[in-house]
């Protein structure tokens, strides 16, 4: 296994006044804390509490500066002066990460202000570190130090996390064997691929967990509505988070489960649909739509990647046109009697009607192998990025909130596109 460490930015989505306040008292009150601390030239962590212990900080940001301003004084920097704006660095204790998929900005953090003061904060996040942080959110990855800064009027949270990896996947690429994997609406996945015949092996369809977690989100939209007319919004908010929780839990043993299959293949690699034609294509009418977005795929995408490479396994992606419209067996457009029906329109091919979802998944993997194909790891994932200041996959179905108290789990509230 090798570790690996990476820096994931996330940006502050439009703090309001009262917020935007609280992080500047923050950020100044590090500064000073360090500049002072930094003129007494405290060289021991003991001799730097003493300064920074009367400065209004929260005490993850006082550890880390116990432990910076020895290193910049005479330690490993041995600094001759400051730079004039330093950012505001906490412990890994600190900062919280947590997912809410219902709201239209999905990732929440956490910022230590002063004591057991702190502030939820919505943010975007840059689409290739999605699965990072699907990572830390599922305690897969180690949260390190994390830094507060100010750049161009905006607030961004750099966060250092680490994880393992297994480096078993050296082997030639034209050597693996592509393992398709479809996301949808009747099956949450559908995994298949070609034995060394190229004869189509048994298919894994997890309909089962699609039907589950379309109840769950119906449940919750008709609950929670109900409830917020009744004024229970705290009850409201609590009963869907754990209805999401529910979700999550079901997505992240989906993913498993989609690893654990591409495993017991000899020199696999996933392949999957790239999220930003699959975005684009979106467009079955309001009903469907609402279904569609709500699924999540870049979620499931991501936590599929993260697992297939702590396991070794490369992730690659294709173009996901016509998939779901084309025979894997003569590449004739055939048609969708039913939602879980193909039929190939060629009288002379052997198919007559297929799986529709086996059928996505085998053309999918048939993609990969004639090289119509990317690393994941090197493409843009179909996500807007950061600066954006809107949610990153399909899985917003809310307006933007910001009306929570400052220590309170994040809203999950109904909004635009809620079924």
């Amino acid at each position: 296994m090798l570790e690996v460490t990476k820096t994931l930015e996330l940006h502050l989505v439009n703090p309001n006044t009262h917020k935007e306040r609280k992080l500047r008292e923050t950020r100044d009150a590090y500064q000073q804390a360090l500049q002072v601390a930094f003129d007494a030239d405290c060289t021991t962590q003991s001799a730097a509490n003493d300064v920074v212990v009367e400065y209004d900080l929260s005490g993850y940001a006082k550890n880390a500066l116990k432990q910076y301003v020895p290193q910049l004084c005479g330690g490993s920097y041995d600094a001759d002066e400051l730079h004039d704006d330093h950012p505001v660095t906490f412990t890994n204790e600190g900062p919280k990460l947590d997912h809410q998929p219902q709201n239209h900005y999905e990732w929440y953090v956490k910022i230590p202000h002063h004591g057991d003061y702190h502030l939820w904060v919505p943010a975007a996040a840059n689409p290739e570190h999605r699965p990072w942080l699907e990572a830390l959110h599922a305690g897969d990855a180690e949260m390190g130090e994390c830094r507060l800064l100010e750049r161009d009027s905006k607030w961004y949270l750099h966060v250092t996390a680490t994880r393992d990896v297994d480096t078993r996947s050296a082997s030639d690429t034209n050597e693996r064997t592509p393992v398709g994997v479809d996301l949808g609406d009747a099956a949450l996945a559908t995994v298949c691929h070609r034995d060394e015949r190229g004869t189509p092996t048994a298919p894994d369809i997890y309909s089962d967990e699609a039907s589950q977690v379309r109840h769950l989100r119906k449940t919750y939209f008709t609950a929670t509505r109900r409830l917020q007319r009744r004024e229970s919004e705290r009850i409201a908010q609590t009963y869907g988070d754990r209805l999401w929780e529910r979700i999550d839990h079901i997505i992240h043993r989906v993913s498993r489960a989609v690893v654990d299959r591409a495993q017991q293949v000899d020199h696999p690699v996933l392949v999957l649909e790239n999220l930003q034609y699959i975005r684009e294509q979106m467009d079955y009418g309001a009903f469907m739509n609402r279904r569609l977005h709500g699924w999540a795929f870049a979620t499931l995408h991501a936590q599929i990647q993260y697992k297939a490479e702590e396991a070794g396994i490369p992730v690659a992606t294709v173009n996901p046109r016509n998939t779901s419209k084309e025979c894997h067996v003569c590449g004739e457009t055939g048609t969708r009697p039913q939602q879980a029906t193909f039929r190939c329109t060629n009288d002379e091919c052997r198919v007559g009607e297929y799986q529709a979802d086996v059928n996505a998944a085998l053309n999918i993997a048939d993609r990969y192998r004639i090289g119509e194909s990317q690393p994941q790891t090197d493409q843009d994932s179909g996500q807007k990025t950061a600066g954006d200041d809107s949610a990153t996959d399909g899985a917003s179905l809310t307006g933007p909130q910001d009306s929570h108290s400052e220590d309170e789990p994040r809203p999950a509230t109904s909004g635009t596109y809620a079924s």
